[in-house]
């Protein structure tokens, strides 16, 4: 009898730690707040033309919003770290938009541009996807850093959402995957165009150019109208041509991560 009371006890004892931790999972599932790593280049020229550089405001300021507006948390990250520079053409008209006005008048926001985490010190495992916003400044930097470039290619091997714009998608040139193919081989995207280049004069003062490497590593390379809106998704990869793409391309990543 003592047997049977005793047996009676562990097993409502384990019934109840069983409702209690699938309580306890189920809420973990509930409440696991998507998390975005936003990516800046920390490069402020380009090269010896002295011209100033950085991020183009929209493409940081518009994701920002859309995502955080979502429930998702964006942490900012950059290959040095702290403040990270924003290209000062794009903070004049007709430039700005309410994005970034409302960016600038929150402090919360300028906090977070000003000290971005140190990229390498980052453990991107822990996100969901990722968010490169253009400008010139990172064709100096993350183009050809390596840890950039691998996260890239674990990120779109995992399935993680990889959205990109306006020239952001200079970093994808040098991606390759695990069995040695070039990531945008055969692959559906769009980019800065050399003619967009081109109209405001800095074509010569790159690098290289986006469209044509892009196109040189086998990419299906996919254009509109200078400075029109235009995104394009192919599996994990999402990318947008200009800056009119950074809204649509956010909400596209979005929606994406509500699946």
């Amino acid at each position: 009898m003592k047997n049977l009371v005793k047996t009676t006890v562990l097993l409502t004892f384990l019934f109840f730690v069983g409702i209690v931790a699938n309580a306890q999972n189920t809420s973990y599932k509930i409440n696991k707040q998507k998390r975005v790593l936003l990516i800046m280049s920390s490069y402020d020229d380009m090269g010896i033309s002295g011209k100033q550089t950085g991020t183009w405001f929209q493409e940081l300021a518009a994701p920002y919003y859309i995502l955080t507006k979502a429930g998702y948390e964006v942490v900012f990250a950059s290959p040095d770290g702290g403040e990270a520079p924003i290209d000062l053409l794009s903070m004049k008209v007709p430039f700005t938009t309410d994005y970034t006005g409302n960016f600038l008048n929150d402090p919360v926001a300028m906090y977070a541009v000003k000290r971005t985490r140190k990229l390498r010190d980052i453990d991107y495992n822990t996100f969901d996807a990722i968010f490169v916003p253009g400008g010139y400044g990172l064709i100096w930097d993350l183009a050809s850093d390596q840890y950039m470039i691998k996260l890239v290619r674990d990120f779109y091997e995992s399935g993680r959402p990889v959205a990109m714009v306006c020239h952001a998608q200079a970093i994808l040139r040098d991606v390759k995957l695990t069995n040695g193919k070039y990531l945008v081989e055969g692959v559906n995207l769009t980019g800065f165009k050399d003619s967009e280049d081109a109209e405001i004069e800095l074509d010569k003062h790159l690098l290289f150019s986006l469209e044509q490497e892009l196109k040189r590593r086998g990419a299906k390379y996919h254009s509109v109208e200078n400075w029109k809106p235009n995104v394009i998704v192919d599996g994990p990869l999402m990318t947008g041509q200009s800056p009119a793409s950074a809204v649509p391309l956010a909400e596209a990543l979005r929606d994406k991560l509500k699946k």
